[in-house]
């Protein structure tokens, strides 16, 4: 960027009548000085100028990005400075096409009439009746009313001694009665309740080590250590390693899995970790590394029997990985087109893809509710030929550069067209969902993590995290109680998914 002094020259040039030749000729080589001065200033000042048009531009596409057009979450949308996503309610003139609350055929939840209550309390009228009787006397007539109240109990920690009895036989041996599985080998241990609850607050809710204290302390009365309670992820991590190794193995051999990777900060300031989730609706397993190759040769993907679906990043389009069949995330597509209809507001093309799409995978969740195998070619033929049409006139309004890097908009339409296969796979196999959004939900955990409890300082300490995650997360998925599997994990029964044949 040019940074200078402002110059003046004095250009003010005496009469030439008046001048002499070798007046004139000194005038002449001055002039030129000061023109090749000026040139130069002037060469300067356009390079600053493209420099801060530069500048300007990509800090425009900087705060232009939000939840619509790229992969930044919601939550990001309202920061200072970015620019919000268009309302979609408002350019719809306040009819909602897709209306808040719950989605239709989803499960609810609501207070529920329990008919078998823990406990029944009877109530009667006390006092004096107006014409002086007592209450107390008066013949029952039944329940009037009933009204059930759900609530827990004041909780507070309680301390178990277990004796262990020693006997001696008639033939003189002495026995011991055994340790209970679930007291530890030591004076005093805090029980496998109270440390489910603590990798629970830590690991599903993102509860600091010193906070996730606290609040044990405030439930129960008694507050462990910050290290104790800082040193359970590592045992727990540990008690649910096998289960997680079969996880993994049942991921491989699945029909579909979805994949996505996040950055998070662990350790060193200056050292940016990636987290990779490989998940179905029943299963989630994570890796810990970066973006390099090696992190990706060592992820799920050498032994994926099946389907991947997953964004444009290119690791995942390795030559040694040419054995996968892919399924590109057509949520992040429609994304780029949003992005694409943005940077040219005259082209039609963007906005007729995204609506291909978009009215693609509406199809396809038609179909798979009504148990068909593919979307009807009456419904899916028209969208493609839309799509295809949009491809083929943003491929003749977006021209090719020099050179193997082409623009961003240009490599999303080769890739429209090149990988039309990859992206409109869901449309033929409703078993193959069209975007990676489960893998996006299995991610987001992370950023709460992050924003709750900030910089995870050590890697190791990290990996186990991560490892109780995706136990406790395939748990959920399953339907199964998440405290009862942590604790059964502690106690040495760690919970296993189900028997299951992939179809």
């Amino acid at each position: 960027m040019w940074a200078g002094t402002l110059v003046c020259w004095d250009l003010r040039v005496p009469e030439i009548d008046d001048l002499s030749r070798g007046e004139l000729i000194a005038l002449v080589g001055r002039l030129f000085g000061e023109v090749q001065d000026l040139t130069r200033v002037n060469a300067e000042l356009v390079e600053a100028n493209a420099a801060l048009t530069d500048r300007v531009a990509r800090l425009e596409r900087i705060v232009s990005r939000n939840s619509r057009n790229s992969g930044t979450p919601p939550s990001k949308d309202d920061d200072l400075g970015r620019t919000p996503p268009a309302d979609e309610r408002e350019a719809a003139g306040g009819d909602l096409a897709r209306k808040r609350g719950k989605r239709k055929g989803a499960p609810g939840a609501h207070l529920a009439w329990s008919p078998d209550p823990n406990e029944t309390v009877g109530h009667f009228p006390q006092g004096v009746c107006g014409c002086g009787s007592e209450l107390a006397g008066a013949t029952d007539l039944g329940v009037y009313a009933a009204h059930q109240q759900i609530d827990v109990p004041l909780m507070t920690a309680t301390v178990t001694q277990h004796d262990r009895h020693a006997v001696r036989c008639r033939c003189g041996t002495m026995h011991v009665a055994a340790r209970p599985a679930d007291v530890a080998d030591t004076s005093v241990s805090f029980g496998p309740n109270l440390v489910a609850w603590c990798v629970y607050l830590m690991v599903a809710h993102a509860i600091p080590v010193a906070r996730c204290a606290d609040l044990v302390a405030a439930l129960t009365g008694t507050r462990p250590s910050d290290g104790f309670v800082h040193a359970l992820l590592g045992r727990a991590a540990t008690a649910v390693a096998a289960t997680n190794r079969m996880i993994r193995t049942l991921i491989t051999v699945a029909h579909v899995v979805s994949c996505d990777e996040t950055p998070i900060r662990v350790g060193a300031r200056k050292v940016k970790k990636h987290l990779l989730v490989a998940c179905t609706s029943i299963y989630t397993w994570y890796l810990l590394g970066d973006r390099s190759l090696d992190t990706f040769e060592a992820f799920v993907l050498p032994d994926l029997t099946g389907v991947i679906v997953h964004d444009r990043y290119q690791n995942y389009d390795a030559k040694i990985f040419g054995h996968l069949v892919h399924q590109l995330c057509v949520q992040h597509l429609i994304r780029d087109c949003q992005d694409a209809a943005e940077t040219y507001p005259d082209a039609h093309w963007p906005t007729q893809i995204r609506e291909a799409l978009q009215a693609l995978v509406h199809a396809a969740n038609l179909a798979r509710a009504q148990n068909k195998k593919a979307i009807p070619a009456h419904i899916a033929d028209p969208l493609i030929s839309a799509y295809r049409h949009g491809v083929r006139i943003g491929l003749k309004e977006v021209a090719r550069v020099p050179g193997r890097k082409q623009p961003k908009h240009r490599a999303l339409l080769e890739d429209l067209r090149d990988r039309e296969h990859d992206i409109l796979r869901f449309t033929t196999d409703l078993r193959i969902p069209p975007t990676s959004n489960q893998a996006e939900r299995d991610l987001r955990p992370a950023k709460t993590q992050q924003k709750i409890s900030g910089r995870l300082t050590s890697t190791t300490v990290t990996e186990h995290r991560y490892a109780i995650r995706g136990y406790i997360s395939t748990v959920t998925k399953h339907g199964a109680d998440v405290m009862t599997a942590i604790r059964d994990a502690i106690c040495g029964r760690p919970w296993t998914p189900p028997a299951w044949t992939p179809g």
